[in-house]
């Protein structure tokens, strides 16, 4: 049964959902017959990266709050994350327009390893402090998880997979999806936001059953 999710490498909350979504497949019995796929959705797409704005300055001025604001945010996301064992590092993270992170996601879809990339993705993006945007960091994390070193330099060079990447967003709006992490169970069920692993096991365990049994 597939699961599919929408987020962006960006988003601190799909971070922390995803971690959500794990707890829950790992009590979920049946884990082994969930496909997971990730679709792209990009929180910001015209933006301008320039290694030099922070992401306190750039939520501040997105969100019309002041700095200070901005950093108390940050700080709450933060304590968020480290509830689910992640260690954000927003002192460090360089904002960065997603596009080509996605390109990459899209491509590492095609050999199943979508997983793998999403995960080393965030992990660049709010823990290790690298630029996202940066070929030179795609081409690790691609070549890290097994994809091709010629291919994904070619993929990257190119726009390879960017209709991949709208095709993703333009669903998202279809289906009405306001925010991200969006999961959809089988589409027929859906929880938006980083909810509470009991939430998706809940969500695992209605949908599986109704997918049993029209797949008997």
């Amino acid at each position: 049964m597939k699961v599919e999710i929408w987020s962006d490498v960006v988003c601190p909350f799909c971070y922390i959902g995803k971690r959500k979504f794990e707890a829950a497949l790992a009590q979920f019995a049946d884990g082994d017959k969930i496909e997971l796929v990730w679709h792209s959705f990009l929180l910001d797409p015209e933006l301008k990266g320039d290694g030099k704005t922070s992401p306190y300055e750039y939520l501040a001025k997105r969100k019309g709050m002041s700095v200070e604001q901005s950093k108390q945010m940050h700080q709450q996301v933060t304590d968020t994350a480290a509830a689910v064992g992640l260690n954000y590092n927003f002192d460090q993270a360089i904002v960065a327009n997603s596009i080509d992170a996605h390109r990459l996601l899209q491509l590492a879809k095609q050999h199943n390893l979508g997983d793998a990339a999403k995960e080393l993705l965030f992990k660049a993006y709010f823990i290790e402090g690298k630029d996202i945007a940066s070929h030179e960091v795609l081409q690790a994390i691609g070549t890290s998880i097994g994809l091709d070193a010629q291919t994904v330099t070619e993929v990257l060079a190119s726009d390879a997979y960017l209709t991949a990447v709208q095709a993703d967003v333009q669903e998202a709006q279809q289906i009405g999806v306001q925010g991200v992490p969006f999961f959809v169970f089988d589409r027929k069920y859906a929880i938006s936001g980083a909810q509470p692993a009991e939430a998706f096991l809940g969500a695992l365990q209605t949908s599986f059953a109704e997918w049993q049994l029209a797949n008997a």
